[in-house]
């Protein structure tokens, strides 16, 4: 099957998947971007979750779900344009189920890892990527629930088309702890969401790299250690 060729590759294929979602914008115009490209990057960064699974039947199945409910609701969106904030909920918690699901397969799968190779590598890379996914997707979840809970002190990061971007960019910005103030959470639900996503992100780094970054140099020659 195709999926077992593509598994070896699993983590550089997500990575892959996850920098076109990222940076995509640099090179194609915003509106088509957001409108049709963002959407088909998604729904591929689902399928390569879905190699990622292929091992586990349960979440396997459990993933193809999610990929053809997002399918059809990309579907809906191409036929009827008007904005359903039902629908917009329901797909924020596909991808929000789709993110808590595979960040935890992929923290799994590199903390088992009894050899540390390239592949081990782009799995600890895709891994953070996919916390400041999750952060996006919250942080999205509660401005729609609940608008202004995030300040905006640049009026072209609130302008049309241009929250989901810029909610991005404060997820990760908040996950790296650089923090510009660009964006500011007011409420207390976005503040602790904040808070949240930070943690996990200084988690990670100092837990989950200390842990692959040791199992390396356990593995280099005596020779090379010294």
């Amino acid at each position: 099957m195709m999926i077992d060729k593509l598994y070896p590759y699993r983590f550089e294929i997500f990575f892959a998947s996850q920098i076109a979602i990222l940076f995509g914008s640099l090179l194609i115009p915003m509106d088509i971007f957001q409108t049709l490209l963002s959407p088909i990057l998604f729904l591929v960064n689902l399928f390569a979750g879905i190699v990622l699974m292929s091992k586990l039947k349960s979440r396997h199945r459990f993933f193809l779900v999610l990929l053809i409910m997002s399918g059809v609701l990309f579907a809906y969106d191409l036929v009827d344009e008007t904005k359903n904030n039902d629908l917009e909920f329901f797909r924020l918690a596909i991808y929000f189920s789709f993110y808590i699901f595979v960040t935890y397969e992929i923290v799994k799968q590199v903390w088992r890892s009894k050899q540390i190779n390239k592949n081990t590598m782009f799995g600890l890379v895709s891994g953070y990527v996919s916390i400041g996914l999750l952060g996006f997707f919250l942080c999205l979840t509660i401005e729609m629930a609940a608008p202004d809970s995030f300040l905006f002190t640049q009026a072209d990061l609130y302008a049309e088309g241009m929250k989901n971007e810029s909610l991005m960019y404060f997820s990760y910005i908040t996950l790296l702890s650089i923090g510009y103030g660009e964006i500011v959470p007011i409420s207390s639900l976005a503040q602790k969401a904040t808070v949240l996503i930070g943690l996990i992100g200084q988690i990670y780094l100092v837990v989950i790299t200390g842990i692959v970054i040791g199992k390396y140099l356990n593995q280099l020659p005596r020779k090379e250690k010294e």
